[in-house]
């Protein structure tokens, strides 16, 4: 069980949202949200405020009718439920429910506390709102996104429930729910902040995170194939780069390769004096996409690291407009619904791991060209050349798919399109940019199942499964399970999407 309270670390986040953990509202977060509610309402009795009593958006100079406050409410919602495109996965939405959650219960939007109740129930009983990729510009929040989630806890639109898409009136009723009480603002509270950006955010962090150690532990691998000399590694080496991406990474390939009987020391071949020859025939420096990860990681460590603290943050702050302050007693108009801050982290992370995806194609490249590697048979084929064609297939996924990560990769962040009567005439596209983003990932993940297993059959090519480090050696194994050695050419599809799969959930 995990307790809404003060504050929520990403940790305690993501084990809601992966690990199945049971959410709780405290009896102190309760009481903030009841203080909050209790005084805008009697704050706004005979004052102006923005979408309480006022229009939206550029119908802020509209005053609106006592009798109508709780109507403009249910208008918001509805007008805006928009959405086009694929539905947002059960994962993405459940972190975004949780992040909106979290930031209504600091107690600065002055919501019902049916509403924080009824946000518990969806996540602990498995309730998906349909939301839709597209919609949010991610100026005034995910507005279109977010009202999608409104209408389902005014019992209206639809939910997937038990692996069904069906109304949310029916699954109220199988499961003894009743909407939330609309008083206020609710509506307003609901759609105007960045939860959808930072619920996809969190969990293109999640995956970037597996991305990147399936990418470290493959390097590792190749750099065992080629027999590869490991001072390139060393923290004599890359202790002199002040940068903590570079060093955490070569300590993880040196952790990773500990026990590996492949790679070599410098010192005992080329540094004994003894060799003579002219042109060497080994190589004495190994090609970038090798001997520079470290350097080419590290960034996508640090970008990691950096995006997640920003994530933290956005979680744990009020991301609406306008902000209810109980303290001093009073209501402040401004503009933290604004997405930049996710626009920007989700645009720093698709370019690292594009990035990532292009190391990944180019070590799969060296290990198919046999000129290149000058170990192996062309595209790492375990039959008869020319007769058959070993990975040469599913090289040209491999490359197209890299490709499109880099035309991807192009940032959402400086896409500013004015919209609403150019009232928000400069929009972050933040919800654009995490969706994205989390296709980039996707991407990356396909790639690596390709280069997977290339490098599991140069393992059975050189005859290496003996020698390889017990890191790697789990790995072959783990993937012979599901793809067996193979000489005579079949059907590649299906052992793609498997091994993918099967790095996804690890």
């Amino acid at each position: 069980m995990s307790t809404i309270n003060e504050f929520l670390s990403l940790e305690e986040f993501t084990a809601i949202v992966f690990k199945n953990n049971k959410v709780e509202v405290s009896d102190a977060v309760v009481k903030r949200v009841e203080e909050s509610f209790n005084f805008l309402k009697e704050f706004s009795g005979n004052k102006v405020i923005y979408g309480v009593n006022t229009g939206f958006g550029p119908m802020a100079q509209y005053r609106i009718k006592d009798e109508d406050r709780l109507q403009l409410q249910y208008n918001l919602i509805r007008s805006h439920s928009s959405g086009t495109g694929k539905p947002l996965s059960p994962v993405c939405v459940k972190s975004a429910i949780l992040a909106r959650l979290n930031t209504l219960s600091l107690g600065n939007s002055g919501v019902h506390p049916s509403l924080i109740h009824l946000m518990q129930e969806f996540i602990n009983r498995d309730i998906t709102p349909l939301i839709f990729e597209h919609g949010g510009v991610g100026a005034s929040g995910d507005l279109v996104q977010l009202a999608h989630l409104a209408l389902t806890l005014i019992g209206e639109g639809e939910v997937f429930y038990k692996g069904e898409r069906r109304a949310t009136k029916e699954v109220f009723e199988l499961e003894g729910l009743q909407p939330i009480n609309v008083e206020i603002r609710e509506g307003l509270a609901l759609m105007n902040g960045t939860s959808v950006m930072t619920g996809i955010g969190i969990v293109n962090v999640h995956n970037a995170e597996k991305v990147l150690d399936w990418a470290i532990k493959l390097s590792c691998a190749i750099n065992e194939i080629v027999k590869a000399y490991d001072d390139h590694l060393s923290s004599e080496l890359n202790n002199t780069k002040r940068h903590f991406g570079q060093q955490e990474i070569a300590k993880r390939m040196r952790d990773n390769l500990t026990d590996s009987s492949l790679v070599r020391k410098r010192e005992d071949h080329l540094y004994t004096g003894e060799n003579t020859e002219e042109v060497f025939k080994e190589k004495v420096q190994e090609y970038y996409s090798l001997r520079c990860v470290p350097q080419i990681l590290g960034p996508v460590l640090d970008t990691i690291n950096n995006v997640s603290e920003v994530l933290e943050n956005e979680i744990n702050s009020a991301n609406d407009n306008p902000i209810v302050d109980v303290k001093n007693q009073h209501v402040y108009h401004g503009g933290n619904f604004h997405g930049d801050y996710i626009s920007l982290e989700m645009d720093k992370l698709k370019l690292v791991i594009t990035k990532l995806t292009m190391l990944a194609e180019r070590q799969l490249n060296y290990l198919l060209n046999s000129k290149l590697n000058e170990i192996l048979p062309p595209f790492v084929n375990l039959g008869t050349l020319g007769f058959n064609f070993g990975m040469q297939g599913v090289q040209f996924t491999a490359t197209s798919t890299t490709a499109e990560c880099q035309t991807l990769s192009n940032p959402m962040y400086v896409h500013s399109i004015p919209n609403n009567n150019d009232n928000q005439d400069i929009v972050s596209m933040g919800t654009n940019a995490a969706v994205i983003t989390g296709k980039v990932i996707e991407n990356a993940f396909e790639v690596l199942a390709i280069e997977l297993i290339t490098i599991v059959q140069a393992i059975d090519a050189l005859e290496y499964k003996n020698e390889i480090s017990s890191v790697t050696r789990k790995m072959y194994d783990e993937v012979r399970n599901i793809v067996p050695e193979f000489k005579q050419d079949m059907v590649m599809y299906p052992y793609v999407q498997q091994v993918k799969e099967y790095l996804m959930a690890e």
